[in-house]
């Protein structure tokens, strides 16, 4: 049986708390689990880092290359990202993490996706950056002051299944993931960090939409609550069939969701409603770097 799984945090900016949180909600997960089973789990956006400043996250993914590179090996953050995976033995959809990019003084930020034995599969940096006004504390959000857009659809093979990644606001495009369904996902991950404002406005609405669109299961792990610097972030992590039902959910506090993925569901709503095969639109995406 494969669990579906999305870990809902209120992250902090300090990178050993949250991976001893990360380490908790695994291993209960694990705990809980007959050893037949196989987990694709799926952690929230900034899952290591989140209610500090954006100068902090590059400064750490600056921290993580150099170690890298005196290392000769993969950053510290995805180290140990990885050593979790192999631990517990899970797929894991590392939310996101800063990563130094090719551009000076920025960031990307990536999700990175292990397999159980701990080895990295493949990573998404996320293409759409959250430059907004939002009737908040913070007012404006401007992602790309320090974050380098990606450029890539990306998915992942996890369980024998096919895994389209995506990150927060990414979920405001349904081009990406009408994209990542022709690469043939079945499953698509929303690792998120949705303010309270926006989120209870349109997150559930969003969601639902993208799997009825695409006929697949969505994972969205949300942060929640509110964090050190005053953001308040929506949570209610989420788990949707195909057929746009709320399988599972997690409104507020930190906690985990698992549902059962079933092929014959999945199998069942496209053949009814063949929306793939009747589609008549093609979607490019425009390289911004």
């Amino acid at each position: 049986m494969v669990k579906l799984t999305a870990i809902q945090l209120c992250s902090v900016p300090d990178v050993g708390d949250n991976f001893r949180i990360i380490d908790r909600h695994l291993e209960t997960l694990v705990a809980e689990s007959s050893q037949d089973d196989e987990h694709i789990v799926v952690l929230p956006e900034c899952c290591l880092f989140f209610g500090g400043k954006d100068q902090q996250q590059l400064g750490l993914a600056k921290e993580s290359d150099q170690l890298a590179y005196q290392n000769l090996f993969v950053s510290t953050l995805q180290e140990q990202l990885a050593r979790l995976a192999k631990r517990y033995h899970v797929y894991l959809v590392a939310g996101s993490i800063p990563l130094l990019s090719t551009i000076a003084d920025k960031f990307t930020n990536t999700c990175c996706v292990f397999s159980p034995e701990g080895e990295l599969l493949t990573q998404y940096d996320k293409i759409h950056l959250f430059d907004v006004d939002v009737q908040d504390s913070e007012k404006q959000y401007r992602e790309s002051r320090y974050t380098q857009s990606g450029n890539e659809i990306v998915s992942a093979t996890a369980a024998s299944l096919n895994v389209g990644l995506s990150i927060c606001y990414d979920l405001r495009f349904p081009e990406l993931y009408r994209s990542l369904t022709a690469l043939g996902a079945d499953i698509i991950t929303v690792p998120s960090a949705f303010t309270a404002v926006t989120g209870k406005a349109h997150w559930q609405a969003l969601l639902q939409a993208r799997a009825i669109e695409n006929q697949v299961y969505i994972i969205a792990a949300g942060q929640q609550g509110v964090h050190e610097n005053g953001r308040e972030t929506w949570g209610h992590s989420m788990i949707i069939s195909p057929w746009g039902e709320i399988l599972a959910c997690l409104e507020e506090g930190e906690g985990s969701i698992s549902v059962e993925f079933s092929q014959q569901a999945l199998d069942k709503v496209r053949k009814a409603i063949p929306v793939a095969e009747h589609n008549q639109f093609e979607s490019t995406l425009k390289l911004q770097n």
